[in-house]
């Protein structure tokens, strides 16, 4: 398993230039979605900055990295990095490429599912990186509240991609959004957000 090396040379790149960062409006408003309606709805104009969202899936492959790649593309297209801590599937990167992802900027981390959390922690901490990637499946409150806390630190955008069945249960993160199919299109539910109600509105992201 190659994540210590990987991950360290990560933690090491303290040099990188963050997109958006050094303003005194970060801590009201958002990063925006790069999808307008989306934007629209949240309280705050777009992903909450320096926190964690969740977007809660019925299944993998509804369009959840659909909705992230404007914003990866943004970042990794500004020099910042991303980091994707053990996907379930490996990135195709013809298509991320095709999105405008800048790969060179783009950081796979490979981790055993008893590492990945702790991983994503500490990408979310570190200070390397702009947007954080994750997908865990066991973390509960706590390991939640970690999370969100070292993206706070980290100044970074965090993403916990989730089953739907999590939805039920209270999460410490800013941003919840829940994917729900119609016909051709995924239906984004906002259940939590920071800095309002949640809107009754939904976001149809149709297949690209």
């Amino acid at each position: 398993m190659n994540t210590a090396p990987e991950l360290q040379q990560l933690l090491s790149a303290q040099t990188l230039w963050h997109a958006g960062r050094g303003s005194a409006k970060e801590g009201v408003e958002g990063q925006s979605t790069g999808h307008p309606a989306l934007d629209g709805l949240l309280p705050q104009g777009g992903w909450p900055r320096r926190a964690l969202t969740e977007l809660l899936l019925p299944a993998d492959g509804v369009g959840e990295l659909q909705l992230l790649l404007p914003t990866l593309a943004r970042l990794s297209q500004a020099g910042a990095a991303v980091a994707v801590i053990a996907p379930p599937y490996l990135p195709y990167a013809p298509a991320w490429q095709a999105a405008g992802v800048s790969l060179q900027h783009l950081q796979l981390i490979d981790a055993a599912p008893r590492d990945a959390l702790w991983a994503f922690e500490q990408c979310l901490r570190s200070g390397a990186c702009a947007a954080v990637l994750g997908w865990p499946k066991q973390a509960d409150a706590q390991a939640l509240r970690r999370l969100q806390v070292a993206a706070d630190t980290g100044q970074c955008l965090g993403f916990a991609l989730r089953d739907r069945k999590h939805a039920a249960n209270p999460s410490p993160a800013a941003l919840r959004l829940e994917a729900v199919r119609e016909g051709h299109a995924t239906q984004w539910q906002v259940r939590k957000c920071r800095g309002g109600p949640a809107p009754s509105q939904a976001f149809a992201l149709r297949a690209g």
